[in-house]
Order: C-alpha cells, then sequence, then structure tokens
C-alpha cells in the first residue's frame, strides 16, 4: 500500500532522514517510534504527501504521489489519505458530525451521503448519542474519536496518526487503540502510527524504530 525509497529530508545544515527505506502492506499497522527530533513526524508527513523529501520517492497504492503537481496531490489527499493527529483539530463551530463530514464535503459528495456514512462512523466509534454535540462538548478521548471518525469519511487508502493518543489519559488511548485494532479488522483500514505510546507500538502488527536519520525493524 505505501512504499518509500531512499527518503532523505534536511533542514538547513541538519539531515534528518538519511535515506529511508518503509513498506507497509494493506491492512497492517505499522508503529514508528525513536526519541524527540529523530524525525518521526517529519517521516510520517513525507509519507502523508504534505511534506517533500530533499530526495527518493513514495508510491501509494502503487501510485508515485512525489511526482505529483499540487493540484493532483491536494485532490489525491482528501480522497485517499486519512489524518488523525494528537490534537483533534475539530472545528468548533461544527457539531461531531459535520466535522465528519467535511473532507467529503471537500471531496463533492452530497450532504445526503456524507451525512448518511458519518452516521455510520459515529456509531461504529460509540459516539451516536454526541452527534449533534460540538467539540466543547465533548471529551478529550471523544474528541479523538470524531476525528479518527473523519478520518475514515472518504475510505482512504492509508490512514497517517501522529501521535494519536499523546494528549489522552490511560483509559482513553486504550479505547483508542482498540478501536484502531477494530478499523483494521472490520474494514481492512490500514494505518501509519507515529507514537511514543509503548502498548500502541506493541499493538501494531510490525513496529520500527528510527534512528539516526535510519529506520529499522524493532
Amino acid at each position: 500500500m505505501v512504499v518509500a525509497e531512499n527518503i532523505h529530508k534536511s533542514f538547513g545544515a541538519v539531515e534528518v532522514l538519511k535515506g529511508i527505506d518503509l513498506r507497509v502492506e494493506k491492512n497492517e499497522i505499522v508503529s514508528i517510534a525513536g526519541a524527540s527530533g529523530a524525525g518521526k513526524s517529519t517521516l510520517l508527513q513525507i509519507l502523508g504527501t504534505i511534506e517533500k523529501a530533499d530526495k527518493g520517492f513514495v508510491r501509494i497504492d502503487e501510485k508515485e504521489v512525489s511526482r505529483f503537481n499540487d493540484r493532483d496531490l491536494s485532490a489525491f489527499r482528501n480522497r485517499h489519505i486519512g489524518f488523525v493527529f494528537q490534537f483533534h483539530h475539530l472545528l468548533p463551530e461544527f457539531t461531531a458530525l459535520e466535522n465528519i463530514c467535511i473532507p467529503s464535503f471537500i471531496a463533492g459528495v452530497s450532504r445526503k451521503n456524507a451525512e448518511a456514512y458519518a452516521t455510520e462512523l459515529l456509531k461504529f466509534v460509540g459516539l451516536s448519542h454526541r452527534a449533534s454535540h460540538k467539540p466543547e462538548a465533548l471529551s478529550g478521548g471523544e474528541q479523538q474519536r470524531v476525528a479518527v471518525a473523519r478520518a475514515l469519511i472518504n475510505k482512504p487508502l492509508v490512514v497517517f496518526a501522529d501521535e494519536p493518543s499523546g494528549n489522552l489519559d490511560s483509559k482513553a488511548s486504550e479505547d483508542l487503540h482498540r478501536l484502531f485494532l477494530r478499523f483494521r479488522d472490520e474494514f481492512g483500514q490500514t494505518f501509519v502510527i507515529v507514537t511514543h505510546n509503548k502498548d500502541l507500538a506493541t499493538m501494531a502488527d510490525r513496529q520500527f524504530i528510527i534512528k539516526d536519520g535510519l529506520i529499522n525493524r524493532k
């Protein structure tokens, strides 16, 4: 599903990634760990097409996305890639249901169809009773589950998650981890997760560590 070869990235004189090679199979959960500043989030952003590598290429579903122009890349990202971040980034003026629908609206899906699938996702993440609530009325764990549902609304090829449980307590973290497993098992979803959380890293099908600008299987 995701192939990265010889990924290099520098910021000024600091070379953060020094030739990363990584393959992620369909329906697989992969975790990436490493010390602070090792380049985990930078790699995730390159894999997710948010950041461009200085050298190397990324393929997603056999498409070399690193060659796409900005317009094609934006459209591909919206339709085929989901993102979950440490901070949920929900829009405060919209309800949980509306927040989930936003990527579908951007993709041109009708309100009726978007809301129908968003309602299904809310049920799947256990928040049907919170559909009309705005983010301020939700707990941190509930907000993050809404963010996960939003990442899944366009049925992406792969979801990239950057420290998704980093701002949650242990119970909410465990619930989120189980949710990833359920999406993998019941929807065949592929996840690439950057995390410091050992439980979440261990839950993955494969674990990788970034050290000295390179990546190794744990």
